[in-house]
Formats: C-alpha cells, sequence, structure tokens
C-alpha cells in the first residue's frame, strides 16, 4: 500500500506541474490588455508602462513562468491584477460555495444512478427500462445550460418553488444541483447497468440461484457488491466533470462559486485569478481520481496492496 501511495503521489505532482505549466500560458494566450480593465479603455501610455513595470509583466516570459513555479511550491499564487487581493484568500471565499453545489449534486446523482440502472436491469424488457433509457438518453443529449433554463422555467417562473438565483437559504441550491446531477445521473444510470449486467452473466449467480435465492437477493448481496468498483471508478471521474459543470452551472443560477469567479476574471484577462482558479479544479480533479485509485483494495481485496501495474 505504501508504494502505491508514494507512486500515486509522485504522479499527482507531476500532473499538477504540467496542468500548472500549460494553464500558465493558455491565460497570457487571452486576447486583449489586462490593463485596460484596471486602467480605462483610454489610458495614458506612461500609467501603462508604470503598472506595466510594477505588476512586473515587462518581464520576460521565463521569468515569469520561474516566478510563478516558485510562488506555487509555497502555495502563493500571487495577487488578482484587478482588485490586488490575494488569490488564495479569493479562492477560500468562493471554493466552499461550489464544494457545497458538488456534493448536492453527486448526493442526488449516486443514489438515483444506482436505482435506475439497478431497476432498468431487474426489471427486463418492461417499459420501466425503456423510461429509464429514454432519461440516460435525453440527459446526454441536452446540454447542461438548457437543462438549467428548463428548470428555471418550470420551477422558479412557472410554479414559483423556487428562486431563479442567488444563493442564501437551501432553497437556492435545489435547481443548480439537480442541473448539474441530471446529466450525470444520465451517463451512471447506463454505467451502472452495464456493470451489473456484466456481473450478472458469471458462472456465480447461476450457483447463488441455484442454491435458492431469489434474483433480488442475488443482486443485492453478490451482484451490486462486485460491481463496484468500475460504478466508484466512474463515479470518481465524472465527479471531476462536476467542477467544469459548475462554470455555466453558477453562471446561468449566479450561483458565488469558482465558476462565477472564473467567467469574471476571463473577461477582465486577470492571469492571476485565471491561473489560481484552474489549477485549482485541476488539483481537485487529481487528488478525486488519486482517491479512487486507494480505494480499490478497500473494494475488492483481489487487488494487492503493493499492486503497481
Amino acid at each position: 500500500m505504501t508504494r502505491r501511495l508514494l507512486k500515486s503521489s509522485g504522479l499527482l505532482l507531476l500532473y499538477i506541474w504540467g496542468a500548472a505549466s500549460l494553464i500558465f500560458l493558455l491565460a497570457r494566450s487571452i486576447p486583449g490588455d489586462p490593463l485596460l480593465e484596471i486602467l480605462g479603455p483610454n489610458p495614458d501610455r506612461q500609467d501603462v508602462a508604470r503598472l506595466r513595470h510594477s505588476l512586473r509583466l515587462d518581464r520576460p516570459l521565463a521569468e515569469q513562468y520561474a516566478r510563478f513555479l516558485l510562488r506555487l511550491a509555497v502555495l502563493d499564487l500571487g495577487e488578482s491584477l484587478v482588485d490586488r487581493r490575494p488569490v488564495m484568500a479569493t479562492l477560500r471565499r468562493y471554493l466552499p460555495n461550489t464544494a457545497l453545489l458538488a456534493l448536492a449534486a453527486m448526493a442526488l446523482t449516486l443514489p438515483l444512478s444506482l436505482l435506475l440502472g439497478f431497476l432498468s436491469l431487474y426489471r427486463g424488457n418492461r417499459p420501466w427500462e425503456a423510461l429509464v433509457m429514454a432519461f440516460s438518453t435525453i440527459g446526454l443529449a441536452v446540454p447542461v445550460f438548457l437543462i438549467g433554463l428548463f428548470l428555471i422555467l418550470v420551477f422558479a417562473l412557472g410554479l414559483g418553488i423556487f428562486p431563479v438565483s442567488g444563493s442564501g437559504s437551501g432553497e437556492f441550491l435545489v435547481l443548480p444541483a439537480l442541473t448539474l446531477a441530471i446529466p450525470l445521473s444520465a451517463f451512471l444510470t447506463r454505467m451502472v447497468r452495464t456493470a451489473l449486467q456484466k456481473e450478472s452473466q458469471r458462472p456465480y449467480v447461476l450457483l447463488a440461484m441455484a442454491k435458492g435465492l431469489s434474483q433480488a437477493q442475488v443482486y443485492r448481496r453478490h451482484i451490486l457488491k462486485n460491481a463496484l468498483l468500475p460504478i466508484v471508478t466512474l463515479a470518481g471521474m465524472q465527479a471531476g466533470a462536476l467542477l467544469s459543470g459548475a462554470i455555466v452551472v453558477e453562471s446561468v443560477f449566479s450561483w458565488p462559486g469558482i465558476g462565477t469567479l472564473l467567467v469574471r476574471a476571463v473577461r477582465q484577462r486577470d492571469f492571476p485569478v485565471i491561473q489560481g482558479t484552474v489549477l485549482l479544479m485541476a488539483a481537485l480533479y487529481l487528488l478525486l481520481n488519486l482517491l479512487v485509485d486507494l480505494s480499490y483494495p478497500l473494494l475488492d481485496p483481489r487487488i494487492g496492496h503493493d499492486r503497481t501495474g
């Protein structure tokens, strides 16, 4: 287990370095001058030069990159070019809202996907299976922002049950979380059904039924347990997708999370905030996959603790 942890941690650091380098270059490829957001559309050239020098944006790109990595090594993401606040402090203010949204969406997704995937297979070729597959197809085909707009039209503007946008009490969380959960549930439902179907064809299933166990008992005691490994793997990978989906959903519902922060930073060409936000999302995604990888021996004892492949 120790070797597996060391190897995974080393790969995690390598991936974060690669992601940080790519983000640094992409942030500076955004068209426009961030100084115009600070000084206005027609600033004096001397003011622009002084500000560019004070922010060290006139230094060679290689020097800026080296400084970026050195500060990153001590978890210093720099300061915003616009409001001069530390990026780390800004992220700490916005991250809890995104984490709450992602956890709420995942809390809806996991039980719904397991239930629908189980029932679609357990019920066989019945109308229920067709309904589940229709939900899965529609959920995957419709863009997430359209799902959000549809939920706003029906439940906010039409029925008046939930607020249109903003944050505060729990009712503000329902529609954004449901918007994120629907496409994720549609994907995981298919994967759960495939995993359960594959396990149901194993020889041990016939043996269990021959011993007198009902179909429901076989699914609950054996098939679901053995199908957990691919299900958890896919759920962990899709949990990272929640972060990217949150960018769109937070914009639709004006939810004050890191997605909203990123959109604003891109509009303002605020390099440090863009770098910090995207790097945080990448690090969280990689960390989730590391935790999923380390959970394999707990889910399936057949996987050796020292397995490195």
